[in-house]
């Protein structure tokens, strides 16, 4: 056995970021962790070290893992390597087995995955033998034990540029105190933004309390809010304490600011101010240690500018905003999404679905996704249910409203006019591309048709790009897509 109290990892990833999380996961489960984000560091920390496991991304910066592992064997003879490979990469996983290392595991990376594996690796005796490459190393992952139950709140980690972003942007704010502002589209995950915020602050072992202002009546807004006194008003028979009292030395989220009650706005803005409420009906102040989040799925500048939000409390709450795009946005997330919506639904039904057949990735990177991620759950749960035990999701499980809806049919600002006498099944669907087509047809003509810099300032990968203008226009050539405007 090579377990012992406390293992140490080398984790090897040029992708700051992708090391920075897989550390901290690691770390929370009681390894000590070292990170090397080139070949040559790695080896630098092989040489002075020595550790029980190597956890190493394929591709480094300055050379990769098949010309990384010899020199980790010669320095280390026997430590067992797990290599991260990304979606294309099956036959780089096999030729990685082919060398002798333990495992590999393939993008988007699951945390209980992850995990799994490593303490597979960690369990059995070390092979110090030199393997022989003309025999393809022992399959671990035909072996492996059913993984450990996945929570729809684990962190997914990808490597999609939006991703980064993000995930900079939380790294940044999560040890500070900061309120912060959190926008997006219905469904678009602010919450588990919030969550990964409070899971990466001090407050972290603190309660975290969520609430969807938009279910909040407006009688009883201010009693879920900050409690009430018995008696303070009619069918109030015992003490109630409130969300800020419960989230007290935590972290409240609330979802949808925007829609509370002008009057309530006012009293929240004490609490923000002075970090004190009192509960309905009371006369006690209550001391609050509170971290704010809120999140909005609209403009909160534009309320205060329409007089529906109080402008003192936007500013109190404007520290710091985090913006998360829509996810037909981020193509190169959606499959990473809807892989870790399958494992989650998989551990549900108690099945061993594998994945998707190649030709969804086409159909969902296209799809419009008003509902975002919400809606992309859904969909896999549906398949997943409609999927026989062991086979991959086809086209045959998904709904009709994402297999009809056609994406090689182009849709043009014109197809807004095209019923001016009433609606019809569709019209809702045209109105979302049009709105989608136009904002890629007004950034093409403000970087003169140039397609990467139309991409970055969509802030979209240029496959994403390419799919939306072959789905709505059926070619990806602009100098027909001139022609067309013309």
């Amino acid at each position: 056995m090579r377990r012992n109290d406390m293992n140490r990892i080398l984790i090897i990833d040029d992708e700051v970021t992708i090391c920075s999380l897989l550390s901290r996961y690691l770390v929370k489960h009681d390894f000590e962790v070292e990170e090397a984000y080139t070949g040559k560091r790695a080896l630098e920390l092989l040489e002075a070290n020595t550790f029980d496991l190597v956890l190493c991304d394929y591709r480094l910066g300055d050379m990769n893992a098949a010309e990384l592992l010899p020199e980790i064997r010669r320095i280390q003879p026997g430590i067992p390597v797990i290599i991260i490979t990304g979606y294309s990469d099956s036959k780089t996983a096999v030729e990685m087995m082919r060398l002798g290392v333990y495992d590999y595991i393939s993008k988007p990376l699951v945390p209980t995955e992850i995990l799994q594996t490593i303490h597979k690796a960690l369990e059995e005796e070390p092979d110090t033998t030199v393997q022989d490459t003309s025999v393809p190393a022992k399959h671990h992952k035909e072996e492996r034990n059913a993984p450990e139950p996945v929570s729809e709140h684990d962190p997914v980690f990808g490597t999609s540029e939006t991703f980064r972003k993000i995930m900079n942007q939380v790294d940044l704010v999560a040890p500070t105190n900061y309120s912060v502002v959190i926008y997006g589209e219905t469904g678009s995950g602010k919450e588990v933004i919030a969550r990964e915020i409070q899971k990466r602050s001090k407050r972290r072992d603190k309660p975290f309390v969520a609430v969807d202002c938009g279910t909040l009546s407006k009688e009883l807004s201010g009693s879920e809010l900050f409690g009430h006194e018995k008696g303070a008003f009619t069918g109030a028979l015992n003490q109630k304490i409130g969300c800020f009292e419960i989230a007290n030395g935590g972290t409240i989220f609330l979802d949808e600011i925007a829609n509370l009650p002008y009057d309530i706005q006012a009293s929240l803005l004490r609490v923000v101010q002075e970090r004190k409420m009192r509960r309905v009906g009371g006369t006690k102040d209550i001391d609050l240690d509170i971290r704010i989040i809120i999140a909005s799925n609209e403009d909160l500048h534009q309320k205060v500018l329409e007089k529906k939000f109080r402008e003192d409390l936007y500013h109190r709450f404007d520290e710091f905003s985090i913006a998360i795009p829509p996810l037909r946005m981020r193509g190169e997330d959606i499959m990473m999404f809807a892989q870790h919506f399958l494992h989650i639904t998989n551990r549900e039904l108690g099945k061993e679905i594998p994945g998707f057949e190649p030709e969804i990735e086409q159909i969902f990177e296209t799809y419009s996704w008003g509902g975002n991620l919400r809606e992309l759950k859904n969909v896999v749960r549906r398949a997943a249910l409609l999927t026989p035990d062991g086979r991959m999701i086809g086209k045959d499980a998904l709904p009709l409203t994402i297999t009809e809806s056609d994406p090689a049919a182009p849709v043009l600002p014109s197809a807004m006019h095209e019923h001016p006498q009433g609606i019809n099944d569709n019209s809702l669907r045209q109105a979302s591309h049009t709105a989608e087509y136009a904002i890629i047809l007004n950034a093409l003509k403000q970087v003169n048709f140039n397609k990467s810099k139309a991409a970055q300032l969509l802030n979209i990968d240029r496959k994403t790009l390419y799919n939306k203008l072959k789905a709505f226009i059926g070619t990806t050539s602009l100098d027909e897509l001139r022609m067309r405007e013309e």
